[in-house]
């Protein structure tokens, strides 16, 4: 099968994150056992999803791990102008969601298996598929427990968000939080002498923006980000029932996100201490997930750089699995085909071009493992 065939394949199941992947991951499954690799299923907490961890060639360390998600955003409300869970070609591109984010790798890494199982492997082809990214990287932090010990070590992790097929060597970490701002409910006539949630809420968003002025002007820079330092921002508030009371809960949902070389600890550290000194209020962490930052001189910059001869180094804006893999002690870079300025779209689509750029990555890959 080409890269297309299989990717006309993974588009068919619609694994939403809100919604299973099992028909995906059984598809996977079936397609690996077939070719003789070793294949673990990790299953989610519900039963509902599932991830992959899958070899191929000598067991233990060493080899090369391609990693990938399976989960998809969502397309309801988008201006979709044809069915997004079948892939539709026009001109040089495909379209579908997830071409681009990110079952173009998926499928590129099921090729590449493909090819390694026709050929004596010196050290192993290892193949990580995941659940639950587009939700905050919380499948692969449930899975990594297991990771080591079912596959071993490997001393190069390809983690293939779309890049353009260029190296990223590194992306800021990102925790998310909730304020709750516990206020008293009374008749808005008598509004002084109640406590206003929504007000505490508003000086809570003071906090937010007092911190993201001070990490612009004096926090930690890298210019090779468009916005080059760590960043504060409030998603959702939500708060009151009527006009005429006066409201006596309100949240705030915020996230930081942070240069991997800017700990988070005193950055939390401050906002607690605004917390107390509002009062009523009380932040919790939901959610969160390592940065990455690799020196351009590492050697796992030089393993992927002898498999990509022509490619730029970068770093991307969003967040990946990588840090996970990276925190574990495994070389980790991100490079994958696509643009991530199609993703999370209406009509998301992929360049044909790109997809045969990372065919040729991993035929160099294989190549490489072959004895």
């Amino acid at each position: 099968m080409t890269t297309l065939d299989i990717l006309d394949r993974l588009i068919a199941f619609p694994t939403v994150s809100a919604d299973s992947n099992l028909a995906l991951v059984d598809w996977v499954e079936d397609y690996l056992r077939q070719r003789g690799a070793t294949v673990h299923r990790i299953p989610d907490p519900t039963g509902r999803k599932a991830g992959l961890f899958a070899s191929l060639g000598p067991a233990g360390d060493g080899g090369v791990m391609l990693s990938a998600h399976t989960d998809v955003v969502p397309v309801a409300g988008q201006p979709w102008t044809r069915d997004p869970f079948r892939l539709s070609r026009e001109g040089t591109r495909v379209y579908g969601r997830g071409t681009t984010d990110m079952k173009g790798f998926v499928a590129a890494m099921l090729r590449a298996a493909d090819l390694a199982s026709a050929r004596p492997l010196a050290e192993p082809l290892k193949l990580v598929l995941s659940y639950d990214e587009e939700v905050g990287c919380v499948g692969i932090a449930e899975m990594m427990p297991a990771l080591l010990p079912l596959v071993g070590r490997p001393r190069l992790c390809i983690v293939g968000e779309p890049t353009s097929m260029r190296i990223a060597t590194g992306h800021k970490g990102k925790a998310a939080y909730r304020a709750t701002c516990h206020g008293e409910a009374g008749h808005s006539a008598m509004a002084p002498l109640f406590r206003n949630a929504l007000h505490l809420g508003a000086d809570v968003l003071g906090a937010l923006r007092g911190l993201q002025d001070d990490l612009a002007a004096n926090g930690a820079r890298d210019a090779a980000y468009e916005v080059p330092f760590s960043t504060v921002h409030a998603g959702k508030m939500a708060g009151g029932t009527a006009l005429n009371i006066v409201p006596d809960l309100c949240t705030i949902d915020y996230e930081i996100r942070h240069l991997a070389a800017e700990p988070l600890e005193p950055m939390e550290d401050r906002l607690t201490a605004a917390a107390h000194q509002i009062g009523h209020v009380t932040l919790e962490r939901t959610n969160a997930y390592p940065g990455l930052d690799v020196a351009p001189d590492a050697p796992a910059v030089a393993a992927l750089s002898a498999l990509l001869p022509d490619a730029e180094l970068t770093k991307v804006g969003y967040g990946t699995e990588a840090g996970h893999f990276d925190a574990a002690g495994i070389p980790t870079l991100v490079c994958g085909p696509g643009n991530m300025d199609q993703g999370h779209k209406p009509d998301e689509f992929i360049e044909i071009a790109q997809l045969a750029a990372c065919d040729r990555m991993m035929d160099r890959l294989v190549e490489t493992l072959s004895a």
